[in-house]
């Protein structure tokens, strides 16, 4: 039929409404089960991975519309080179559903044994995405699925790709079955025990509450990088710290465009005035200069942590690509990554295991500070993605690691969203985005471990390979017969 990619590439966009701001969890299942039935009707696994291509740009196109912002607004890239560099990356990411489409449309066996081969195979190919070319896991489609969603119960036990197989697989379940009663019966079962698990608590709160102040300077990024403006990054966040004092400040990524050796001692001073503070900075080093968070103690002196998952294209120049630099303006876009495995910040009496921008949506990464950290703090310049929907996405994924880990997750960032975050994944206060402000909380360290901190995510893996094996031995069966 003509209008089935028509079909495919609007049921690919309005998944994006599952996902912050829109919040309507339930869209995913009704969109994927779209995709489903359209992959069951495809008559080659050709057909199919091109369905799962189509919905896949029409879930990036619309999900992920601010990298056209990145490049274009912000990073001062011509227009068409901008849009055709959009289409390009989410062309990559749509790659991913298609092989999806191909692997289920090769395997199928036509029984009932398919419904959970399309889970298994939607799993993986998310996974997949997750690792592959230093991996890009947003929208994965369990984090659609936070608070209010019952399935966000089950983030604590097989993380964000475990959700997303519950979600994939209650699809498939209703799209094909929906007349029988037992489908309804197993889902209702399914999303009871998913709400039950979201009152289970798998960490403890220890030691006495601690106050911290998250600051928010919103400093344009037109501005933040002229020499002639430093002083609106320094007098901002001095001013924020002065008018909003507890024992520990946090300040965003990069907060005072220089090196960290080069940050008047002045100020620091001034920053320290009243406790701890936890300031993003580049940190220069014997091999070029890391994305770092520095921990700044009047007592204690001073902790860095680099960061570890760097982003291509905007941190590091990937091997062949060093032309892209010549059509955008990126500052400090030659990072080195940090060692693996650096260990969590003692800091006002916590240990505290910071990432940095995108460095949280890779659930199995943050585990590295686990169970030391009592407390996880992402620092973020989101002033490269402007006014668009990566800010509300990117709380959305700040708020599985904090399902997944059960820990509170604090955000200082230059531009929105600073929030904090309680271990059940609720957001219990934040700032309103591009305004200079900042956010001071009262928050608890947690102490304890949940089973996705001990397994990370071979759970959800090993789970979508078993849904995919009896697919697999039936068809094989059925080949040694015909022979």
């Amino acid at each position: 039929m003509r209008q089935t990619p028509l079909i495919a590439l609007l049921a690919g966009a309005v998944t994006a409404f599952g996902f912050s701001p829109f919040d309507l969890f339930p869209l995913p299942f009704v969109t994927l089960g779209a995709l489903f039935m359209l992959w069951r009707r495809s008559e080659t696994p050709r057909q199919a991975a091109l369905l799962g291509f189509v919905w896949g740009m029409g879930c990036f196109l619309a999900g992920v519309s601010w990298v056209y912002v990145s490049l274009h607004d912000v990073g001062g890239m011509v227009l068409p080179l901008a849009g055709v560099a959009t289409l390009a990356f989410c062309g990559i990411l749509a790659v991913f559903p298609a092989l999806a489409g191909w692997l289920y449309r090769r395997v199928a066996t036509a029984d009932f044994w398919d419904i959970l081969l399309l889970a298994g195979v939607w799993t993986l190919t998310e996974w997949l995405r997750g690792w592959v070319l230093t991996g890009f896991p947003w929208l994965a489609i369990g984090y659609s699925q936070t608070p209010p969603s019952p399935l966000a119960g089950y983030a604590p036990l097989l993380g964000v790709y475990g959700v997303g197989l519950l979600v994939a697989g209650v699809s498939s379940w209703l799209t094909f079955h929906w007349r029988k009663p037992g489908a309804w019966l197993a889902t209702a079962v399914l999303l009871l025990g998913g709400q039950a698990l979201r009152s289970i608590e798998w960490t403890q709160a220890v030691g006495e509450p601690l106050k911290v102040s998250l600051l928010q300077g919103n400093i344009p990024q037109s501005l933040k990088w002229v020499p002639e403006n430093l002083h609106l990054s320094m007098d901002s966040y001095a001013r924020l710290a002065a008018e909003h004092p507890a024992p520990l400040i946090v300040l965003p990524e990069t907060a005072i465009p220089l090196l960290f050796d080069q940050i008047p001692r002045d100020l620091l001073r001034r920053l320290t005035a009243n406790g701890d503070v936890l300031i993003g900075s580049a940190i220069r080093t014997d091999h070029g200069y890391t994305n770092g968070a520095i921990a700044l103690s009047p007592a204690a002196g001073s902790q860095t942590y680099s960061k570890t998952h760097l982003v291509p294209y905007g941190e590091y120049v990937p091997p062949g690509f060093a032309w892209f630099f010549g059509l955008v303006n990126i500052p400090m876009s030659n990072f080195s990554p940090g060692p693996v495995g650096q260990k969590p910040l003692a800091v006002a009496g916590q240990r505290i295991m910071p990432n940095i921008c995108y460095e949280d949506l890779f659930g199995e990464e943050i585990l590295a500070g686990l169970p030391e950290a009592t407390l996880l703090v992402n620092l973020s310049n989101t002033a490269w993605f402007g006014d668009s929907l990566a800010q509300p996405q990117h709380l959305q994924i700040a708020r599985m690691r904090a399902l997944e880990t059960g820990r509170p997750v604090l955000r200082a960032t230059n531009t929105g969203m600073t929030a904090a975050i309680a271990p059940d994944g609720r957001v219990t206060a934040k700032l309103q985005p591009f305004v200079t402000a900042a956010l001071t909380v009262s928050v608890h360290g947690y102490t304890g471990t949940t089973p996705y901190a001990r397994i990370g995510n071979w759970a959800a893996v090993l789970l979508a390979l078993a849904a995919c094996l009896p697919s697999v031995l039936t068809g094989q069966r059925r080949r040694s017969l015909q022979r």
